[in-house]
């Protein structure tokens, strides 16, 4: 549509007011490329963020009284997309969305001694093959997609191959030849970390079979049989195994399953579970089955194709950090995780340089790494998480400064829920993770509450201020860094793939009223250039750009 409305207006520029010919051409713009490097994905715990059908609430008996958070809360594929439906995604500058994973989860709970669980988080999986009615159905998670394309934003499946989850009364052990219950890890090695389960009652996948047939689990072909879709199911697993000439071993099985929802749904991306806890491999083969079946699924809705990026993959690799550049250390071992799969690792450093180091320590040593060792990867760096106990700003006090430093390092940006809202992050009388997940913080957004003295709706706006700068403009995540001035502090970005080049200018720290903002050549005289923090707009003179704002921020780039 974009490129038809351009040569259209060329077509009438050249016929003029009465029909007449004239000389005067238009060069088409070039529309901004969405590049994963640079993207901004809002990650949530699809429990967590909206109950947008509570009908859904209560499934398989789940009533057993629970620790705080640490049972289901309502938040439901329908609430997500409620959201996007409403912009609320866009006027942050949001361009991917995550969500914890969406499978059935174990019916049963986990008594720790202070109240019962149940596995709201999506990390404990009891049916690869299906949804959770909790989270929602099949046509609630097609309509997201759907929504969520039709506004640019891509679409991130959180998922788990490591392990199942844990065994209740009502849910048994999958059968032997399938996983292991011991050893525990003890993370001294390679061997400690890999072939083991993480934690007692959480049994280990065996991934690293990868030549022997085994059967399904007895206990999945009965439930599968009571819900009417065992000869689907096997029909289905039979032309996968067919096609591919892969053995029917465990890892194969799960990837089979994984793969479908980008097949039948078109989703963009994976973020994968524990990368580091299984046989690296094993991600390199998910991400060939997930290209196959991204490529179908391509073929087979070529008008709601949003670009020609690649499948994409992300992979939570605990403790990796960019200085580690493309190498994690096991004690006694190193694993390349890029050549194996993923084009983007979580980095796992960057609260800690958020904390001790300049914006331009962090800007520079980032950019070098991203255009260096790690050129063509990428790191997605973050401030809070969902299983990070000593988050970057825990009593929100920092929500300005989390910003500016998440949203302008060079790298792709999580934004974890209520980041944007200052969302309560001790919640008293939880135990260990739980307090990191309350349920979003939609009433205090409306009361534009206090938290960490600020109030919400001036933190959301410089949140959304920052992240619709990124979006609109590649450079930012995935450009070269240059500073240009270390007082005022002022930086440049610059990217150009193809036909497409960008620059921004960013000044930092600098003087509310009336401000002398030197380009140093990056925009050209006379050109006409926009602050995204203000809105206003000005033109380059002597070098220079000058604007009168109450902002201590300018963020530039070309106007129009």
């Amino acid at each position: 549509m974009h490129r038809y409305l351009c040569l259209v207006a060329v077509a009438l520029l050249a016929l003029g007011s009465c029909g007449q010919k004239k000389t005067e051409t238009v060069a088409e713009e070039v529309k901004t490329p969405f590049v994963w490097e640079n993207a901004n994905v809002y990650f949530m715990l699809t429990d967590r963020f909206n109950n947008g059908d509570k009908t859904n609430d209560v499934n398989f008996g789940r009533t057993a009284k629970t620790g705080l958070l640490r049972g289901f809360e309502g938040g439901d594929i329908k609430g997500i997309t409620t959201k996007v439906k409403e912009g609320y995604f866009d006027k942050l500058g949001v361009s991917a969305i995550w969500m914890t994973p969406l499978v059935e989860q174990v019916h049963g709970n986990v008594d720790e001694g202070t109240g019962a669980t149940y596995g709201y988080h999506g990390y404990w999986a009891k049916d690869w093959t299906a949804l959770d009615p909790n989270f929602g159905t099949e046509a609630d998670l097609d309509e997201l997609v759907k929504e969520a394309h039709a506004r640019g934003i891509r679409v991130l499946l959180d998922v788990v191959i490591n392990h199942t989850g844990p065994v209740t009364d009502v849910d048994p052990v999958w059968s032997t030849d399938w996983v292991r219950e011991t050893p525990h890890c003890g993370y001294s090695d390679y061997e400690s970390t890999v072939s083991c389960t993480l934690v007692e009652n959480l049994p280990d996948v065996f991934t690293a079979n990868k030549t022997e047939a085994v059967e399904l689990p007895a206990t999945l072909l009965e439930k599968w049989k009571k819900e009417g879709r065992l000869e689907q199911e096997l029909k289905s697993l039979d032309e996968f195994f067919a096609r591919t000439g892969l053995p029917r071993a465990p890892r194969y099985y799960h990837i089979k399953w994984l793969t479908d929802y980008i097949r039948k749904y078109g989703v963009d991306g994976f973020r994968v579970d524990t990368a580091k806890h299984t046989e690296a491999d094993l991600w390199e083969d998910l991400k060939k089955e997930s290209d196959v079946a991204f490529a179908d699924w391509k073929k087979a809705n070529p008008t709601s194709v949003l670009d020609n990026n690649e499948f994409y993959m992300v992979g939570e690799v605990y403790g990796y950090g960019i200085s580690g550049m493309r190498n994690y250390h096991y004690s006694d071992s190193v694993v390349d995780f890029f050549d194996n799969g993923f084009k983007s690792l979580i980095n796992f450093e960057f609260k800690y340089d958020a904390q001790k180091q300049s914006y331009e320590e962090i800007f520079k040593k980032y950019s070098d790494a991203l255009n260096g060792e790690l050129k063509g990867k990428s790191v997605m760096n973050y401030l809070t998480s969902h299983d990070d106990g000593q988050p970057f700003d825990q009593d929100r006090s920092k929500a300005i400064e989390s910003a500016t430093k998440l949203l302008l390092t060079p790298g792709a940006s999580q934004v974890y829920y209520g980041d944007e809202s200052s969302r309560n992050l001790v919640i008293e009388g939880t135990v260990g993770d739980a307090t990191l997940r309350s349920f979003m913080n939609w009433e205090e957004i409306q009361a534009n509450a206090e938290r960490g003295g600020h109030k919400v709706q001036d933190v959301m706006t410089h949140w959304s201020k920052l992240g619709n700068f990124r979006k609109e403009n590649p450079a930012v995540g995935a450009g070269m860094h240059k500073m240009l001035s270390e007082q005022p502090y002022i930086f440049s970005r610059e990217y150009a793939k193809g036909d497409y080049s960008n620059k921004v200018l960013v000044a930092l720290d600098v003087e509310k009223g009336k401000k002398i903002i030197p380009v140093h050549g990056v925009f050209a005289e006379g050109q006409k250039v926009k602050d995204s923090y203000s809105g206003k707009t000005a033109t380059v003179r002597n070098g220079k750009v000058s604007l009168d704002t109450q902002d201590t921020i300018v963020l530039l780039s070309k106007g129009k």
